[in-house]
């Protein structure tokens, strides 16, 4: 399939909170969660007397978990109460980021996968793992993939494409052992390292042959824009008796000229002269 990195992954269709609907929040990244999600355009600003009566949380819990959010920069407490504060405009501005890139990127993805009558994805590197951005193609519904799921990237070839154009420190830096999703899951990192060698030597192009999910392999080339990569392109499909094996080569060719002409969409645009 695609994707690569390292651990840490919500490998499936876990809820973001963890917890059943109705039950009441725990953790204190929970309560954090619910005290954040009662904000929005009609208010946009809450008095603490508003958030005790939204979230259903004790009066000196709020109180406290506001205290922690204003010196982490969640919320900011202004006139009228309590507002988001800026990193959540800071988090806003990379989903926007994001969301140049699959706007930029899905109709290309879009074609190449219905040409190559195979699963297209979109992924970005977030930390550890390779967040998936898109995800198309007639038989994408039979791949354990997920729209806004995510992967180790070490495990998959969007994410190994994407490590290889990292600083060759980045990868050996990190200490968490590299989990096995499957028998072919590269766990080594000195293994790790040289098939990230190997894939510079290919100018980027990786493959997952089964590493990430039994029965699904994986062509990925990195996205170039701005002089770095953004994110990466793959194109997967289950191999066994009707298909026992992928033309990597040609593969890699169509998704080569695709990512460079999604780089050349993600660059901006030069002005005109008056």
């Amino acid at each position: 399939m695609t994707v690569d990195a390292l651990p840490h992954a919500d490998h499936g269709a876990r809820s973001t909170a963890g917890r059943c609907p109705g039950a009441a929040p725990v953790s204190m990244i929970e309560r954090m969660t619910l005290i954040l999600e009662t904000f929005d355009a009609a208010s946009p600003a809450l008095t603490l007397v508003e958030l005790c009566e939204r979230t259903g949380l004790p009066r000196s819990t709020v109180h406290r978990i506001l205290d922690q959010m204003i010196k982490l920069r969640w919320l900011t407490h202004a006139p009228g109460g309590y507002r988001l504060g800026s990193r959540t405009l800071e988090l806003g501005g990379l989903a926007a980021d994001h969301n140049e890139v699959r706007e930029a990127v899905s109709p290309l993805l879009h074609d190449l996968a219905h040409r190559a009558d195979m699963v297209g994805h979109l992924g970005v590197l977030d930390g550890r793992d390779v967040l998936y951005l898109d995800k198309v193609g007639r038989s994408a519904p039979t791949l354990p993939t997920r729209l806004g799921g995510r992967m180790p990237a070490h495990s998959t070839a969007l994410g190994k494409a994407m490590l290889a154009a990292q600083e060759r420190g980045v990868v050996a830096a990190a200490r968490e052992p590299l989990p096995r999703l499957t028998p072919r899951t590269i766990c080594d990192r000195i293994e790790l390292n040289r098939e990230l060698s190997r894939i510079r030597g290919r100018q980027g192009v990786a493959v997952d042959s089964e590493e990430s999910f039994a029965g699904v392999t994986c062509v990925a080339v990195p996205v170039r824009a701005r002089g770095a990569v953004v994110a990466a392109l793959s194109l997967s499909a289950r191999v066994g008796a009707e298909l026992p094996a992928i033309d990597t080569a040609r593969l890699a060719g169509l998704l080569v000229e695709v990512a460079k002409e999604c780089g050349r969409s993600l660059r901006p645009q030069p002005t005109g002269r008056h």
